[in-house]
């Protein structure tokens, strides 16, 4: 679909080229990634994603201690008692998978409904500062092939600024931070 738009807009651009048509690129990707309300999303899903991970750590917990105990005292336990740990076991299991299935679901889902507003306000910016200028298309930098900076405006530094973004982050600098709370989530966890 992408490209048939693409193409489309080629073929527009070729018939208007004649008529100093403005073209302009943006980074749209960087834009989104860097945005103020992108962190508060990533963080929102940090601590949904903990929240998962140490619901999942006691079901698994739980699951072992179990099965232990079951390895531990099956010999010893009536048929009755054995069958009924052995369901015991198997449900914990199922909850388990049931949980994996699920979470994963509802993260992505988590994960779409906080990006789409950061999303909107992008292209909405993007498309304010266009209209403004007079750029009859703007190409989206981080999917082009190609973008010839000759005949083509870069308003990538103009939506960082209505966006709210500060001068000098960039996507370098993001996974910078992104690894340094990495770094020290992991160490809390290891104290």
């Amino acid at each position: 679909m992408k490209k048939i738009l693409f193409v489309a807009a080629l073929a527009v651009l070729s018939l208007t080229a004649g008529a100093q048509a403005k073209f302009a690129h943006v980074n749209f990707s960087e834009l989104v990634q860097l945005m103020p309300e992108a962190d508060k999303a990533r963080a929102t899903m940090n601590a949904s994603s903990k929240e998962a991970q140490e619901t999942y750590q006691a079901m698994a917990d739980e699951f072992n201690s179990k099965y232990q105990q079951y390895q531990q005292k099956a010999e010893t336990w009536a048929a009755s008692t054995r069958a009924a740990k052995e369901k015991e076991i198997t449900d914990i299991q199922q909850r388990i998978q049931e949980f994996e299935q699920n979470v994963q679901a509802e993260l992505q889902q988590q994960q779409q409904q906080l990006m789409a507003p950061i999303y909107q306000k992008a292209q909405e910016t993007v498309e304010a500062i266009a209209k403004k200028a007079g750029y009859i298309f703007v190409f989206d930098k981080s999917t082009a092939l190609y973008v010839d900076p000759a005949q083509s405006d870069d308003i990538t530094a103009a939506a960082r600024k209505a966006l709210g973004i500060p001068e000098g982050r960039t996507l370098e600098s993001l996974q910078a931070e992104l690894q340094a709370q990495a770094q020290a989530e992991l160490q809390t966890q290891q104290q």
